[in-house]
């Protein structure tokens, strides 16, 4: 297990993992960049809030990926080195950070 700087172990994603979720985030990527291209060519504003909706919707989805990841990962291997309730009141605080 690599050790991070702020002292919380990391599990390290596999190339795969990572693969897919860069792949995301450059998806993303091209889409704000299309919703600036909208903004420039002075698009119905309509079909730009439904382009910003489809972004946050991917971005929510790439957010609660990596979340998993990290409850099946870090988290259960707090809780298997009895350091659970730290690491689950991390994970609610980030949670509640991350639904609003």
């Amino acid at each position: 297990m690599v050790e991070q700087v702020d002292k919380h172990p990391v599990t390290p994603r596999s190339k795969d993992e990572k693969e897919a979720v860069v792949n995301r985030l450059k998806r993303i990527e091209g889409q704000v960049r299309g919703i600036q291209k909208m903004i420039e060519e002075d698009r119905y504003c309509v079909d730009v809030l439904v382009q910003i909706s489809a972004i946050n919707a991917a971005l929510k989805k790439v957010g609660f990926s990596v979340a998993e990841r990290h409850t099946k990962h870090c988290v259960s291997s707090a809780v298997k080195s009895g350091e659970g309730n730290e690491a689950i009141d991390e994970l609610m605080e980030v949670m509640k950070q991350f639904s609003k």
